[in-house]
């Protein structure tokens, strides 16, 4: 078990279940309110020191974790993460919004969908793999962007993670609800409480709020004893997935795949985009890299080859679905139960159902883990209270993390239709892996004291191109889905961007074990792709993400920003030889 001891010597073991104001703001900005008026009034050379200062990856491994007071136990290998790549991603979108896509949006070219947001999602697969080995840390892609993109750029990432980790848990919870409704016999809404509020908000859902209390107190319990609740109910659920394909392609009607393109080819990217929410969680796999034992070896094979597994198992799932049951007749909310149903197998909806229902516990019991473990890292960077960022010296996991993101999760399923929660989510979570390939570009060719200023301003200059390029492609795609011109010029102009780096800049960092294969290509593909599926979203999902975004903001200004830049300099002024690196170089490094 791992102690405050065990972390480093100038931390003393004391009570975890303590609440005092310094243990949610112990730095000097908020001390009292002189100190806090003074903090406010450097907020611009604040938020100038935040900007530009970047974090290392010794930093990320070592210093941060001494905030925790505890380590978590090592106990995971990589059969364990291949079950937690099933168990966090087969259940969620695949149960949640296959029907509600196919239905509205992409008609029997759903497959289609899945197919593009699987070929981004393993993209950003690469992308994870790499930083995992090299800076295995709770912190996930909070941890790599602080070290590549500073500060700023990973608190804002930080603030989508947290609500991809809200609204994502809400989602499945709220369709935990509909499945067992079917279970029972009933109508998918029948056991959720309807009310006289706006619609998408109007039927309040207690079950929902249950399911979330119930994977959240295992999770705190043990990592070791989740996994093995893990490994027995995806087992299970696999065997009701393989029942699901089976029987969708016996009772087959290929006239339902016709037409195939009701909704044109605007509708199956519109609905990739949605259905990106059903990839969501194999980034959960590389928060777990501070309890794997082996993360070099472990973590390759528990993402990359769960991933790949899972984007067949997709096609072949969706490709069922749509072959048993007119899309047009697919119910929103139990698609494969009421499916199954309508071609005879009254008896098979229950198995269905309680497939679906044992994928979707699964989902929620690895979210609770891997959202606790990046919002405990964020806690240890002070961008929220690093009160979160305590683990129990007991059981080795950060309950505070877990009762702040399931206390906020059952609040919004208690409330909120899933309507309202996936396009929102698809967008952060698109959102940060764009940033991750982002960063992917900027560790390999970018190393700072080492890679000289032209060869930096160079980078800059093509990434923009890439991203500019990859935004303008995203924006004509809406504005005239059947035209072609625009593409004449937004195309050859990422090309442009892509092919700059690669024969202009010399990579000026090897991976350590295994890396992703043909960069700079593949990262600026996985850049184009998460922005164009981004582009893909309703005026809507822009609204909602801006509105989170400016809540983000104000935060940042008036308490975020205080806290981390008062940690950096803390930790600076601790270690005698970042000072006198500073003093020679004049730069400032968190």
């Amino acid at each position: 078990m791992g102690s405050a001891k065990g972390l480093g010597n100038d931390i003393q073991p004391r009570s975890y279940w303590r609440w005092r104001k310094q243990d949610f703001f112990p730095e000097q900005s908020f001390q009292n309110w002189d100190t806090y008026r003074s903090a406010l009034s450097q907020t611009c050379f604040r938020f100038k020191d935040r900007l530009i200062c970047r974090s290392d990856d010794a930093n990320e491994v070592g210093e941060l974790r001494k905030q925790s007071e505890n380590e978590m136990k090592r106990c995971l290998n990589w059969w364990d993460l291949l079950w937690f790549g099933f168990g966090s991603v087969i259940g969620a979108g695949i149960f949640v919004i296959t029907g509600q896509e196919a239905h509205d949006q992409a008609g029997p070219a759903i497959v289609l969908s899945y197919v593009a947001s699987g070929l981004s999602a393993m993209l950003s697969v690469f992308c994870y793999t790499e930083f995992a080995i090299e800076i295995p840390v709770a912190g996930g892609s909070f941890a790599y962007l602080r070290v590549e993109l500073g500060d700023f750029v990973a608190f804002i990432t930080a603030g989508n993670i947290l609500l991809e980790s809200i609204v994502g848990a809400a989602a499945v919870a709220r369709s935990w609800t509909s499945y067992f409704a079917t279970l029972l016999n009933r109508s998918p809404d029948s056991l959720r409480i309807q009310t006289s509020l706006a619609n998408g908000f109007n039927l309040l859902d207690p079950i929902a709020v249950a399911i979330l209390i119930i994977t959240a107190t295992l999770a705190m319990i043990s990592t070791r004893k989740t996994s093995l609740v893990n490994w027995v109910a995806s087992a299970i659920n696999t065997v009701v997935i393989v029942f699901v394909i089976v029987a969708g392609f016996l009772h087959a009607n290929t006239s339902n795949l016709t037409p195939f393109f009701p909704y044109g080819a605007k509708g199956v990217f519109q609905a990739a985009a949605i259905v990106y929410f059903a990839y969501a969680g194999f980034d959960h796999i590389a928060t777990m890299a501070e309890e794997t034992k082996n993360p070099s070896r472990d973590i390759p094979l528990g993402l990359l080859g769960s991933m790949s597994i899972i984007t067949v198992i997709y096609c072949l799932m969706t490709l069922s679905l749509i072959m048993m049951q007119k899309y047009t007749d697919i119910d929103t909310n139990a698609a494969y139960s009421v499916a199954i149903q309508s071609v005879g197998m009254k008896w098979a909806k229950y198995l269905v159902s309680l497939g679906a229902l044992k994928g979707m516990t699964t989902v929620l019991l690895i979210r609770a883990l891997s959202q606790a473990r990046y919002t405990t890292h964020i806690a240890r960077a002070h961008m929220i209270p690093p009160w979160f960022a305590l683990v129990h010296p007991k059981t080795g996991t950060p309950i505070n993390a877990t009762l702040l993101i399931t206390i906020l999760s059952a609040f919004i399923a208690f409330f909120s239709g899933l309507n309202v929660l996936s396009s929102l989510l698809s967008i952060s979570t698109l959102f940060v892996f764009a940033m991750m390939a982002i960063a992917l570009l900027v560790r390999r060719y970018y190393v700072r004291g080492v890679t000289p200023q032209r060869s930096l301003f160079k980078l800059i200059g093509f990434l923009l191109i890439i991203i500019a390029s990859s935004m303008g492609t995203s924006a004509y795609w809406g504005l005239r889905p059947n035209g072609w011109l625009g593409y004449t010029i937004t195309v050859p102009f990422w090309i442009f961007g892509t092919l700059g780096i690669s024969l202009f800049l010399p990579q000026q960092r090897t991976p350590k074990v295994w890396g992703v294969p043909l960069v700079p290509w593949l990262p600026s593909l996985s850049i184009a792709t998460n922005l164009f599926l981004m582009g893909s979203l309703g005026y809507q999902a822009f609204v909602r993400f801006g509105i989170c975004t400016i809540i983000m903001l104000v935060y940042y200004v008036f308490i975020g920003v205080h806290a981390t830049y008062d940690l950096a300099h803390q930790m600076e002024s601790s270690d005698p030889a970042k000072v006198v690196e500073n003093n020679n170089t004049g730069n400032v490094e968190a």
